[in-house]
């Protein structure tokens, strides 16, 4: 496996457990804010597993590119993913957005959902390395 690649994927199971530990403790913005990364961290690594990267080789994950490219090249184009992983990241990223950046609080349910998606989608990630 690529070194940027296992370090993605440990970066997106530590946020993982983060969101996990977080929702445990009734911290439902800072577990929204640990999906969404979670989510892109392991987006990240679908997309270096399938040799998509950042156009000048930069090497900068951007959110729009990250989410662009997960769900237009991987799901939809060479179906690397179902597709009702396709809508996860842009979804999860308003969740955090609102969690972040505005004064209203992350309900228990917006927080449980949001980490029951990122199991999925860091779990199908985790399957596809196989």
């Amino acid at each position: 496996m690529d070194a940027d690649c296992l370090a993605y994927l440990i970066e997106a199971t530590e946020s993982l457990t983060g969101a996990e530990s977080e929702f445990t403790d009734g911290r439902y913005n800072n577990c929204a804010n640990r999906c969404y990364y979670a989510m892109f961290q392991a987006a990240v690594v679908a997309l270096i597993a399938a040799s998509v990267r950042p156009a000048g080789g930069r090497g900068q994950w951007e959110h729009d590119f990250v989410q662009a490219r997960f769900s237009g090249v991987l799901v939809h184009r060479r179906k690397l993913y179902p597709a009702d992983l396709a809508p996860l990241l842009p979804q999860i990223f308003d969740i955090r957005r609102i969690a972040d950046y505005t004064v209203s609080a992350t309900s228990r349910k917006v927080a449980q959902h949001a980490l029951q998606k990122t199991r999925v989608l860091v779990s199908a990630v985790e399957v596809q390395l196989r």
